[in-house]
């Protein structure tokens, strides 16, 4: 099948470490869409920190943040579906893990990314490169405020343990009814049950009328591993663990050496290999 749409994940993937899309990954992007190929951003980012790279990239159709919770149209502002965590899912989840883990610190991602709900302390802790947000705008509310209402994506760390060290324990604990991953941020970010990257382009394809068989998708870390197994070719990063190789058809160059531009052109050169 001919090549339809192209799924990149951005920091560690598409971005060089300086976070810019460099001239030769705009080229291909640019590329591809003058074939008629749909080229979607699938991020943990929420739509104020996609804005920030959005001109870069030329990304003006669909979107996903959230890790696969939110489908949204960056030109006209379209909603295709928003997948919250129910609020009740979410006091269960943080007492649990508090019970296990003194110090933790949470946030919540709401109204389509726009709202970020932190807990006292949270801000203290965080830099603008962990959420795209300045952390002084943050401020701070009481944990029951954080754990009052669903969230997009639910936002869970501790000032000294590492993001494995949580994901870890959370794990551990048998609970069910969300979704947890590791996007290589400082913290275990959480969706609603069965909402990952590959659920959201998923959707997000069944409503443009594309097989995932025509589906290329780009990613470097742990929430990429579902959207990788799923698309017609899925390509990993130099550098990621065995786990996102594992999942993909092919292991690019870096992303501080053109890796998603470098398939790109290969695939529009000479097309997409043979399933199987």
């Amino acid at each position: 099948m001919a090549l339809r749409l192209i799924a990149t994940d951005l920091d560690g993937t598409l971005l060089d470490s300086s976070t810019s899309v460099t001239p030769r990954a705009r080229a291909a992007l640019d590329a591809a869409r003058a074939h008629g190929i749909h080229v979607v951003p699938v991020t943990a980012r929420q739509p104020i920190g996609l804005r920030a790279i959005a001109g870069d990239a030329g990304f003006r159709g669909w979107a996903l943040c959230s890790n696969g919770a939110y489908a949204t149209h960056l030109t006209d502002g379209r909603m295709l579906f928003a997948e919250e965590l129910p609020a009740e899912t979410i006091r269960t989840l943080a007492e649990a893990l508090r019970a296990s883990i003194p110090g933790l610190l949470f946030a919540s991602v709401r109204d389509g990314g726009e709202a970020f709900v932190a807990q006292e302390g949270y801000a203290a802790i965080a830099a603008h490169s962990d959420h795209k947000r300045d952390p002084d705008t943050m401020g701070g509310v009481p944990l029951d405020q954080v754990l009052a209402a669903p969230s997009l994506k639910f936002v869970i760390r501790h000032p000294e343990l590492a993001p494995t060290v949580l994901f870890d324990t959370l794990r551990s604990l048998g609970l069910s009814g969300f979704e947890a991953t590791l996007s290589g941020a400082p913290f275990v970010e959480v969706m609603a049950e069965g909402v990952t990257k590959a659920t959201g382009l998923a959707r997000l394809s069944e409503h443009l009328g594309i097989h995932r068989e025509e589906v290329v998708a780009f990613g470097d870390a742990l929430n990429d591993v579902e959207m990788l197994r799923w698309a017609g070719h899925g390509v990993a990063m130099a550098g990621a663990s065995d786990v996102v190789r594992d999942a993909a058809d092919e292991v690019a160059r870096s992303n501080d050496d053109d890796g998603v531009a470098r398939v790109i052109e290969r695939v529009l050169r000479e097309g997409l290999p043979p399933q199987g």
